[in-house]
């Protein structure tokens, strides 16, 4: 495995954001601005591209990092894809300087992140017709 972090969002982790988020789940409003200026990772096996994460700054005074838009083609979830991308973001962010990071969780994901160390804050809130909780780490 390979990932590769870029500061734009290339075809191919555009591409599996349309599959899992857009065509497999659903949502209406997959792209958005912060696309412009995240980092984002596509892992790769060879030449072939399984997943996807994006990692942002709301605030650049702060060392707080957001991780979203994780997500795992459908043929290659079970192995543990999801969490090395989420991992390498991580690495990424505290060798940045990061100290903690947040993410907005798909409610039918939450324990794949406490998996991870991350904690619920707050109640369930709904992104599009899918109810989300907020989650952080420490770094």
């Amino acid at each position: 495995m390979k990932s590769i972090i870029n500061k734009k969002l290339t075809p191919q982790g555009k591409e599996i954001r349309q599959k899992v988020f857009v065509e497999e789940q659903g949502f209406q409003k997959e792209y958005d601005e912060i696309d412009l200026t995240a980092e984002h990772l596509v892992l790769y096996d060879g030449d072939i591209p399984k997943a996807v994460g994006r990692m942002f700054r709301e605030d650049p005074q702060k060392p707080v990092y957001t991780i979203g838009r994780v997500a795992v083609l459908k043929e290659f979830r079970g192995e543990g894809l999801g969490r090395v991308v989420v991992e390498e973001l991580e690495q990424k962010a505290k060798k940045e300087g990061g100290t903690a990071i947040k993410l907005s969780a798909q409610c039918r994901v939450q324990k794949f992140y406490e998996k991870l160390n991350y904690h619920a804050v707050g109640d369930v809130f709904y992104d599009e017709f899918c109810p989300h909780i907020c989650m952080t780490k420490e770094l």
